[in-house]
C-alpha cells in the first residue's frame, strides 16, 4: 500500500519552497491544468509515500488544528540539525505543541498555510 497525503492551497510556491528548500524533500513530479488544477509531488525518491499539494483559482481557507500534523523523523544527526540550521536561516520560530509529548521529543513549527509540522528527533539512529 502506499500513501499520498494531499491538500489545496493558494500558496503553492511558499509550499514547495517549505518542503524542499527547508524540509529537505524532493520534487518528485508535478502537473498543470488538469481539471483546472496544477499540482506538485513532494516526497522522496523510492518511498511509498508522498505529499500532493494543488492549487486553482478558487480560495482556499483552512483551519487547522494544533493536534493535525505532519511529523518527519530525519534518519541522522546531521539531517537534524541541518533542518534546525534551515529553520534558523529562514527565520521559521518554533512554537509551543499542545501534545507536551513533541515538546520533549521534536521541533514543531507551522508552514505556509499554518499546518503544524513536527521534526522529531526521536528515531535518529547514532
Amino acid at each position: 500500500m502506499e500513501l499520498r497525503v494531499a491538500r489545496h492551497t493558494n500558496r503553492i510556491d511558499e509550499i514547495i519552497d517549505f518542503y524542499t528548500n527547508i524540509l529537505g524533500l524532493e520534487i518528485l513530479g508535478n502537473f498543470e491544468n488538469h481539471n483546472n488544477y496544477n499540482g506538485v509531488f513532494i516526497g522522496k525518491q523510492n518511498k511509498d509515500w508522498h505529499l500532493e499539494f494543488t492549487t486553482t483559482s478558487e480560495e482556499v481557507h483552512h483551519f487547522p488544528d494544533e493536534d493535525d500534523c505532519l511529523v518527519f523523523y530525519p534518519k541522522t544527526n546531521l539531517e537534524y540539525d541541518e533542518i534546525k540550521s534551515k529553520l534558523n536561516s529562514f527565520k521559521i520560530e518554533a512554537i509551543e505543541p499542545k501534545n507536551p509529548y513533541w515538546k520533549n521529543n521534536g521541533i514543531s513549527i507551522k508552514d505556509p498555510d499554518g499546518f503544524f509540522v513536527i521534526i522529531s528527533h526521536i528515531k535518529i539512529k547514532s
